[in-house]
């Protein structure tokens, strides 16, 4: 999933190098903590989160077969 998370996010961004995917698993569920470059966040966000909204969609769908709940948090 963590690469799933990169592959999808290291085009749209000017500083690939700068994309970091942090995994936090409780009991229930699974974390994901995306990190890019400050001067990225407003391409991986989209207008009305649009581009984040489509990120999400995919790794939910991905984990999907998963038991534990997945959730997908971008950061700076």
């Amino acid at each position: 999933m963590k690469q799933l998370i990169e592959t999808i996010v290291k085009p749209l961004v000017d500083f690939p190098e700068d994309v970091q995917v942090n995994v936090n698993e409780e009991d229930q569920r699974i974390t994901y903590h995306l990190t890019v470059n400050k001067t990225d966040m407003g391409k991986v966000i989209g207008k009305q989160g649009r581009v984040a909204k489509a990120i999400r969609t995919v790794v939910y769908a991905a984990g999907s077969s998963q038991q534990k709940k997945i959730f997908l948090e971008i950061g700076e």
